[in-house]
């Protein structure tokens, strides 16, 4: 395993999950709305107040909607619109994916996004995992521009594709980071860090609160989506023993 730091990047859905998130040692957040689709665009105001908030990298979702990744024009032009207001609104990335009808990669489109995005970073995100052929995926990606690559190896759960993940790392040749995704928790992290040979990883700590109110249940007013502090904090050891976390 090499010695460089590990990197835990924390999917946020609300701005309290973003702060714990930060307090519990997360070096790096993904915010995103709309949990149940995946994640999409978050809220403006959300991502301007996250970005005042929080002292480590914030990194916008720039996802127009549910469902494929393959955008019409229209959904083309909200995504680059999207990227410009976060970028004024602080953020240091966006994470995004473009493919085309028989999901490859878009390089054209990615690379326009990655060019209007600078020098905020980019992260290619999950449209990577419906790709036919990764490796000729990944190659596209680095074409494109993108810093990273954000994946499960091509499964729904990063621990399923141990040794896709592990060749992925191996084949970019440190020209784009592949950050595993997906299930990632503190009782799989050791061995994805031991068997993957990825310096970053992406996971949620996601906890559901639960309503007090009944009458919201009721009603289907959903539930506040927050982040499990002692989680990220049992993570952060796993990946960087030697250091304290926040």
């Amino acid at each position: 395993m090499n010695k460089e730091k590990k990197l835990l990047e924390i999917c946020a859905f609300s701005l309290e999950a973003a702060i714990n998130a930060e307090k519990s040692g997360a070096d790096r957040i993904e915010l995103c709305a709309n949990a149940s689709e995946g994640g999409t665009t978050p809220d403006f105001a959300l991502i301007k107040i996250t970005c005042e908030k929080l002292t480590i990298p914030v990194f916008s979702i720039i996802r127009p909607r549910g469902g494929n990744f393959s955008y019409n024009n229209d959904e083309f032009e909200m995504m680059k619109t999207s990227v410009l207001i976060s970028k004024q609104l602080g953020c240091k990335g966006i994470a995004f994916s473009i493919l085309k009808q028989n999901n490859k990669i878009d390089i054209d489109r990615t690379a326009e996004l990655v060019n209007l995005a600078f020098p905020m970073e980019s992260t290619f995100i999950r449209g990577f995992d419906l790709t036919p052929d990764p490796f000729e995926a990944m190659e596209a990606v680095k074409k494109a521009g993108c810093k990273r690559i954000l994946t499960s190896g091509l499964t729904q759960k990063a621990a399923d594709a141990i040794p896709l993940l592990k060749q992925l790392v191996e084949k970019s040749n440190n020209e784009v980071i592949i950050m595993p995704c997906s299930g990632i928790n503190s009782r799989n992290l050791k061995q994805l860090l031991d068997e993957t040979g990825a310096n970053e990883f992406h996971a949620s700590a996601r906890i559901i609160v639960e309503n007090n109110d009944e009458l919201i249940n009721k009603f289907g007013f959903g539930n506040i989506i927050d982040c499990d502090s002692n989680e990220v904090e049992r993570m952060k050891k796993i990946l960087n023993p030697q250091r304290c976390c926040v």
